[in-house]
């Protein structure tokens, strides 16, 4: 994985679950939705780069 996509991934998943607590805090459910969607996204970014990885070699 490249560490600019590595560190994207990271980001997304460091900010959904900011997001995702940040409004589980103050009872607002679309943030949390909205911040738990961010951090799977991460997620999901980071094992694509993996997967992409694993054919290369």
């Amino acid at each position: 994985m490249s560490a600019t996509e590595k560190a994207k991934a990271k980001a997304a998943q460091i900010g959904g679950k900011i997001k995702k607590e940040a409004g589980r805090l103050v009872g607002n459910e679309s943030a949390t939705a909205e911040g738990s969607a961010r951090e799977s996204k991460g997620h999901l970014r980071a094992a694509k780069e993996k997967a992409k990885d694993a054919f290369k070699h």
